[in-house]
């Protein structure tokens, strides 16, 4: 290793340390004098969409273990991950930051060592033990991209995850609680701890056994997925990931019961994005990224609550330091919601943003689909959604399920001209429209796009600037949406495409 290096690398760890000392400084004047910091567990879940908790009232799934923290804490409708895959909304869970701003679009990469994470100002200015187990936590890079990625790896260091948690392991789900049992072993008696424990359900390969799985012909289907028997099918095998991870969840709690830390510790359960079905991870509707969030804290987070009050997978990383008496860092642009927890006076947010890159780590083919390359951008508020698609000539295909019978069957529904006309051209029109815009009173699947209509133009306008200025505030890449007061090149008629005519192939990762 080079002098050169090791020069910079020692500049960026003392620019961190001096950071972290001032903010350490500034939560000092903050924090309430002699408060208690509470233990923190945080449990993901890996592509689960709102609302298959039975909490929410999802009649497909059963989750007491999931309903039992809803009933003893609060539940929250309208939790957005700032990206509908693993890796992107990972980090802005960590960093407070959205994947944009922190260089994380590339599926991947590793998370940069100047973002500074939310363990580490736990760790370093509250005096926190901290940790991670569980499924991978996918933000030192992809392990599956050949040796000499590998090298460039290695040679300037980049995972760093080791150094910035006390105890790291990684694990199938079987044996997580036994990984949480560890981590409360090594934990220094007068420390608090956190642990960021992942969970691979309800994630492909979905085999979880026939006593978690239920009847296809019992399940209510959204609008979004037409009734077929290949969609209730997989939607069954997807129904018992859920509940197998809930019963794995079960046996996390009773570690905590066994050693008397669940009143002193505040839980958030929460998905990391959406399901791996159409219309769900990867895509901007809100099945990709719209997921369970569920926070129990006794004392402070009354029982049996609910919110549909809008957040950010931004948000959680302010909101858990602020829990600890800890002032942001500097560069995280997420809204702290803490005193939405406590039930005080809380300005909601009008806007939630989620955006779409690469997935996964597939060169780059002529016939790609959608569901390994794309780059698209969305903004949210109460009622509007509205999504820029910048790769609109790519064809739309589910990541990770475009094999399964679900999509097979709907794209031989689409070219026997059996599907119904929102269906089709959701999922079919090639090229794909540059703007969307859904009204999600009248139109919660998002099949009927009213960009361009009149009587929304200044519903319009406003989320067009709206993400225009995400874009520019986070450095954005892409090119900023037109603005309504722009002029917009004439606009082409797309073509509704018959899948069985497509030569498409379509990689899963």
């Amino acid at each position: 290793m080079t002098r050169g290096f090791e020069s910079g690398t020692l500049a960026r760890l003392v620019g961190r340390r001096l950071v972290s000392m001032l903010i350490f400084a500034a939560s000092l004047c903050t924090a309430a004098a002699g408060a208690e910091k509470p233990n923190i567990l945080f449990l993901l879940s890996d592509d689960h969409s709102y609302p298959f908790v039975g909490c929410y009232g999802d009649g497909n799934v059963r989750t007491p273990a999931l309903d039992r923290l809803a009933a003893e804490g609060m539940k929250f409708h309208r939790f957005f991950t700032a990206a509908p895959q693993c890796v992107p909304s990972r980090a802005a869970l960590m960093t407070g930051r959205s994947p944009v701003a922190a260089r994380m679009t590339r599926f991947s990469a590793p998370l940069p060592r100047d973002e500074m994470t939310f363990p580490e100002m736990l760790r370093d200015q509250a005096g926190y033990f901290t940790g991670v187990c569980g499924r991978s936590y996918h933000l030192d890079g992809s392990a599956k991209q050949g040796a000499a990625v590998a090298r460039v790896f290695q040679q300037h260091e980049l995972r760093s995850f080791a150094e910035r948690v006390d105890y790291l392991r990684t694990g199938a789900d079987n044996q997580v609680a036994g990984q949480v049992a560890e981590f409360l072993d090594q934990k220094p008696a007068e420390k608090p701890f956190f642990l960021w424990a992942n969970f691979s359900d309800p994630h492909h390969v979905w085999n979880a056994p026939a006593e978690f799985r239920p009847d296809p012909a019992s399940l209510q289907l959204p609008a979004h997925w037409p009734d077929l028997p290949g969609m209730r099918e997989q939607l069954a095998d997807y129904c018992a990931e859920v509940n197998r991870l809930d019963h794995t969840i079960a046996g996390v709690l009773d570690v905590l019961g066994q050693r008397g830390l669940l009143d002193s510790t505040l839980i958030v359960f929460a998905g990391d994005n959406g399901a791996a079905l159409p219309h769900g991870k990867g895509s901007l509707y809100d099945p990709g990224s719209n997921v369970p969030m569920i926070v129990r804290w006794p004392g402070v987070v009354k029982a049996d609550g609910e919110s549909r009050t809008l957040l950010s997978g931004e948000d959680l990383a302010p909101t858990l330091l602020a829990a600890a008496g800890l002032a942001p860092h500097p560069r995280m642009t997420g809204v702290n919601f803490l005193p939405l927890l406590r039930g005080e006076d809380y300005t909601p947010r009008r806007h939630i943003f989620v955006e779409r890159g690469p997935h996964g780590s597939t060169p780059v083919s002529v016939n790609m689909s959608n569901s390994s390359y794309d780059l698209s951008r969305a903004v949210r508020s109460d009622r509007y959604k509205f999504i820029y698609n910048c790769t609109p000539w790519i064809p739309y295909s589910p990541v990770d399920s475009a094999s399964g019978a679900a999509w097979t069957q709907i794209k031989a529904a689409a070219a026997e001209g059996q599907l119904a006309p929102g269906l089709q051209a959701t999922y079919f029109t090639t090229p794909r429209p540059v703007y969307e815009l859904y009204d999600l009173d009248n139109d919660p699947s998002e099949l009927n796009n009213l960009s361009g209509q009149p009587e929304l133009s200044e519903v319009e306008r406003e989320l067009r600037e709206a993400l225009a200025e995400k874009m520019v505030l986070d450095w954005d890449y892409l090119p900023l949406p037109a603005l309504m007061d722009e002029a917009a090149p004439a606009k082409s008629k797309p073509k509704a495409r018959n899948p069985a005519k497509s030569k498409v192939s379509v990689p899963e990762s």
